[in-house]
């Protein structure tokens, strides 16, 4: 005889108090954990905040019940999602000075493609304990998973709920006025991390395309400079004035000074990021658009990016006559370049596989033999030329590198490579004889312990240097502080109107 209906609804009974009881539990360890993330004031979250909270949690719970069927294992998976989220985050406040955003998501298959770009603050012998740990874990869990149906109904039930509780809540008038424009620390403080990460995830969602960019018409007038023939831009990776991190007026960049001394235009550059995000600078020089006018698109607008590609510099200055090229001796599926470019009106996209293999030692092609590529891929170009390149040999870490007393030592060694391909594609441009424009700037600040950190100034240098008929320099050093965005528009300025 089967079981009673006494039975069965005393196991149902045990079920139900279980899976509230551990649901309880995860909700209120996760509040917990959520109040230890930084930045962080003497003040309780919001209330919509708090909901937002404990729905996502909930409908975790609930997905990991539906798969596990035992209270146990989605207690201790729901918690330990928010546990690594709030250490990752106040490891990347840390480090970056910014905390965790729904778009570094989007990241986790570049981290595991290129571990050390993303663990530098993270010994090895840590990493292999991190990694046995976490391969216990999953074998302990796996171990406890059960195959009672009504306990995986059950957690189907729970996740679909509070799915729709947190979309509800999220969608009404409750929720309408908050979080509407990007303020991510502010936010966090007010609404902690698990509610904007959802919130702003949401908004990004909701942020549409712009309208297409207007067709650009290269500019002719006898009485100003001729429009560059030859455009050069090169994002240099983690570049800064070593001067200005250091205040050490003996790191000082020759060609830096001589560049900025004859440039048509130079300045700080106010980059948003510290340390990394190099897409967002990237695609302010690239894009033109502002991060008032990205909205919640500018954590990472490369995720958007395709919807936009109008706007490119390739995109404008192809319609307007110009060969774009693109270089960047690296993985070009990282950020999804190796789509996005060709999509943005580059007519060719040169990767690692157009170098030599790194030499012994070495980490990344070094910026002076990428300064003599794009010097002889100009001077084996003929008509109107666009080249945009993006460095790799500054990227972190700097620490172990032979020869190196320590991290700024191994960084300054590399920057003043990055300095002196400066000095070569000036040179070269100069010497060439057709109107031209070299554009050099940093994309961020490196992140070096002790000496570069997070802070108020997060600017790096750009130059503008322009060269006449013949190769003759055309500029007096004006200081114009930029955004990457005006920078966008002042290389275009150089094509569709005439130099001030």
């Amino acid at each position: 005889m089967g079981p009673t209906r006494g039975v069965i609804e005393a196991d149902n009974a045990i079920l139900v108090t279980t899976i509230v009881f551990f649901l309880l539990t995860t909700l209120v360890v996760s509040l917990l954990l959520d109040a230890g993330v930084q930045p962080r004031r003497r003040r309780l979250r919001r209330l919509s905040g708090i909901v937002v909270h404990m729905l996502a949690v909930a409908c975790a719970f609930g997905l990991f019940l539906a798969v596990a069927g035992n209270s146990v294992v989605a207690a201790v998976l729901a918690t330990g999602m928010v546990a690594v989220l709030s250490v990752a985050s106040n490891a990347k406040h840390r480090m970056l000075g910014e905390p965790l955003v729904f778009s570094d998501l989007a990241l986790l298959a570049a981290v595991v493609r290129h571990p050390r770009f993303y663990f530098t603050a993270v010994s090895v012998r840590q990493r292999w304990l991190a990694g046995a740990a976490a391969i216990a874990a999953v074998l302990v869990l796996v171990s406890q998973v059960s195959w009672s149906a009504p306990a995986h109904l059950a957690g189907l039930a729970v996740a679909a709920g509070s799915a729709i509780g947190l979309l509800l809540v999220l969608r009404s008038r409750w929720l309408y006025g908050a979080m509407r424009i990007p303020a991510l620390e502010r936010d966090l403080i007010h609404y902690g991390l698990i509610s904007t990460l959802t919130t702003y995830w949401l908004r990004w969602r909701d942020t549409a395309d712009p309208a297409p960019a207007v067709p650009l018409v290269a500019a002719s007038d006898s009485q100003h400079p001729a429009p560059p023939e030859v455009i050069v831009v090169i994002q240099c990776e983690s570049f800064a004035d070593p001067v200005a991190i250091t205040g050490d007026a003996r790191h000082a960049l020759p060609g830096l000074a001589a560049a900025r001394a004859a440039a048509w235009r130079q300045g700080d550059l106010a980059v948003s990021g510290f340390g990394a995000y190099t897409m967002r600078t990237e695609y302010g020089v690239l894009f033109g658009r502002s991060e008032a006018a990205l909205g919640f698109r500018r954590y990472d607008p490369f995720l958007s990016a395709h919807g936009e590609t109008s706007h490119a510099l390739s995109a404008r200055l192809g319609g307007a006559g110009y060969r774009c090229a693109f270089v960047h001796p690296h993985d070009m599926r990282f950020y999804g370049r190796d789509r996005l470019m060709p999509a943005s009106g580059f007519d060719r996209v040169i990767g690692l596989e157009a170098f030599a293999s790194v030499p012994p030692g070495g980490r990344y092609v070094d910026d002076r033999t990428l300064g003599t590529m794009l010097g002889d891929l100009v001077a084996g170009t003929a008509g109107p030329t666009f080249v945009y390149a993006v460095t790799m040999e500054n990227h972190g870490p700097w620490h172990g590198e032979d020869g190196a007393a320590g991290e700024l030592d191994a960084y300054l060694k590399h920057v003043r490579s990055s300095d002196a391909m400066l000095t070569d594609l000036t040179a070269r441009l100069a010497a060439d004889g057709r109107p031209a424009l070299l554009v050099f700037f940093g994309d961020h600040r490196p992140s070096i312990p002790g000496v570069s950190m997070p802070g108020a100034d997060r600017h790096t240098p750009y130059v503008m240097l322009r060269f006449g008929p013949g190769g003759i320099p055309i500029g007096t050093g004006e200081r114009v502080d930029l955004t990457p965005a005006d920078l966008h528009h002042a290389v275009l300025a150089c094509v569709s109107a005439p130099a001030a």
